[in-house]
């Protein structure tokens, strides 16, 4: 199963909307972790690596950025920027998000418990691992 983008189920209402994910329906796995990212400077990027094994959703909670993904072979670029919409990464894709709006959340629900080890931070040993070298 590849990278995906997730339409998140809405409930709109005039005192403010809801949005709302669930394991087994909207997420493809058991969530392990949550963590989330903000107060990011403008021009850094956060990420540059890859899971060996962690699967995640990526999700804009507020503002906007851009996830872009790298298979070892090619780039494809996912803008975030709507809280009802999220990303699904798979496992081993190079990750990087970039282009932070001011005040941006991005809030990723992961498969695996926080593991240095499961981090590839070189893109060439990523580059191999993919390639089977």
């Amino acid at each position: 199963m590849g990278p995906r983008s997730l339409e998140l189920p809405r409930i709109l209402d005039a005192r403010g909307n809801l949005s709302f994910l669930q394991e087994g329906n909207q997420v493809p796995f058991a969530v392990r972790r949550v963590y989330w990212i903000y107060d990011v400077p403008g021009g850094e990027v956060r990420g540059s690596h890859a899971f060996r094994n962690t699967e995640e959703i990526v999700l804009a909670l507020s503002g906007s950025f851009e996830v872009v993904l790298h298979d070892g072979e090619a780039e494809r670029v996912y803008p975030l920027k709507r809280s009802y919409v999220g990303l699904y990464v798979p496992q081993m894709l190079w990750r990087t998000l970039r282009d932070f709006s001011t005040n941006s959340v991005a809030l990723i629900l992961a498969s695996t418990p926080y593991d240095e080890n499961d981090y590839v931070r070189d893109f060439d040993e990523f580059h191999q691992l993919r390639n089977g070298r």
